[in-house]
């Protein structure tokens, strides 16, 4: 009997109920993320009250989380490609939730240090084994789109954990970091349960032999769609699972130029996002430090967005990727050149449009890099280097930000024009390509 690929099969089934229930799934744990990862600047000063210790100190809850996360991501990414997609999520999620939850009743610092390295362990977890799961769900013509999507459920975690920081605020709740750490919890717990539904991936099912087992998910998928199933018709023989070596001859260039991109803008963009809006209110900028004004910066996420959503199918994964990239860095050289608080605002928030659009081709472009055996465990590579850029940013620049804040953001415009020059030196496009 003749049969059929998996892309064909994605293609026929195409973008229906089943990948918008993923995409809601997932989108709700990437929006948890995002609040647990921005609540640490919104806790900080809370932290320090509660437990009568410096803003600086308190903000040690911040660094155990990154740490938390880098080595999750490399970890979790690496044992998703070698035991399957769908347990590694469960596991990570569950993680999320219990240790998010615990650290609402934490006793005392050290066991907030603690809870937070162990959250931040989860979430560096999910977030790699997040995209390689969707983006092997997803037909080749219309997978950049969605990944983007799944993105921009970032932005909706940022908008809401300002919300609730403001809201704290304004009621004057004591402790309020046990709030906002509480409300961060509450996605993961209820994607928890969620997760369940989800099916594990068809391609890592094949590339492990598993053909009876991927024909199963790839009807239940047509069905949910609204699609005939498959029947009889088998889905073609697949190469046994080869875990390519991220730095193999066939990979290494891709790998380090792709890795350094993430480095690049994640030291710029928690370079510029953790110390320039404390750093313009001691000159005189307070604005910015206002919950409306942060609140304003997250919604400004979100055309960028849809712009990465829309340039990944129109102009390709890498050009849309390095056009956000040097509008990242006219965005600092405005900066550079501002001398009023309008042209200020005005670069800030064109800096969040083209930095959240340019993660959101990163994320569309990354997976499609890798081949199954692998592709987790490239995003997980590339999630540690993210947080390995979030780690030092802080602690490195903290100096050039005290000598010249301007200073500081010209490097940062220095930094993205090379990350978009090491984009456009990637030798692949990936735009509709099939995933092996």
């Amino acid at each position: 009997m003749t049969g059929t690929t998996i892309d064909a099969v994605l293609e026929r089934a195409g973008t229906g109920r089943f990948q918008r229930r993923l995409l809601g799934v997932f989108g709700l744990v990437w929006t948890a993320d995002a609040m647990q990862v921005l609540a640490v600047g919104f806790t900080a000063a809370s932290i320090a009250a509660t437990f009568g210790l410096t803003v600086p100190q308190a903000l040690q809850t911040g660094t155990l989380f990154f740490l938390g996360m880098l080595i999750g991501a490399a970890v979790f990414g690496r044992l998703a490609d070698r035991f399957g997609r769908r347990n590694i999520l469960i596991g990570t999620v569950a993680m999320d939730a219990v240790f998010g939850l615990a650290s609402v009743f934490a006793p005392d610092f050290q066991t907030l240090l603690l809870l937070r390295f162990l959250t931040g362990l989860a979430v560096g977890g999910t977030l790699p084994v997040d995209y390689a799961m969707m983006a092997e769900f997803l037909p080749p013509s219309r997978r950049g789109r969605w990944l983007v999507m799944l993105e921009g459920f970032w932005a909706v975690g940022t908008v809401i954990v300002a919300l609730t920081a403001w809201a704290a605020s304004v009621a004057g709740v004591a402790d309020a970091w046990r709030v906002i750490f509480f409300v961060t919890a509450l996605p993961a717990i209820v994607g928890l349960f969620l997760r369940f539904w989800i099916p594990e991936s068809p391609l890592h099912l094949m590339r492990q032999g598993r053909e009876p087992e991927a024909r199963a998910v790839m009807d239940k998928m047509l069905l949910v769609n609204g699609k005939e199933p498959m029947g009889e018709t088998p889905l073609d023989a697949m190469p046994p699972a080869r875990s390519e070596k991220l730095l193999s001859p066939e990979l290494r260039r891709r790998t380090l130029l792709m890795l350094s991109v993430w480095f690049l803008v994640s030291m710029s963009y928690y370079g510029i996002f953790t110390w320039m809006p404390a750093r313009l209110a001691t000159e005189g900028f307070g604005f910015v430090r206002g919950y409306g004004f942060l609140v304003l910066v997250a919604l400004a996420q979100i055309p960028g967005y849809a712009l990465a959503a829309y340039g990944v199918e129109k102009w390709g994964r890498r050009a849309t990727l390095t056009r956000f990239l040097f509008l990242s860095a006219a965005a600092c050289a405005l900066f550079v050149v501002a001398t009023t608080p309008a042209l200020i605002a005005t670069a800030l928030l064109v800096m969040s449009f083209a930095l959240l659009g340019t993660w959101g081709a990163l994320y569309a472009f990354t997976p499609e890099l890798y081949p199954t055996a692998s592709r987790a465990t490239g995003m997980g590579a590339a999630g540690a280097m993210a947080r390995l850029g979030g780690l030092l940013a802080p602690s490195v620049l903290v100096y050039l930000f005290v000598q010249s804040t301007t200073a500081a953001i010209g490097l940062f415009a220095g930094l993205l024009v090379v990350a978009a020059f090491a984009a456009m030196s990637i030798d692949v496009e990936t735009r509709k390509s099939a995933l092996d």
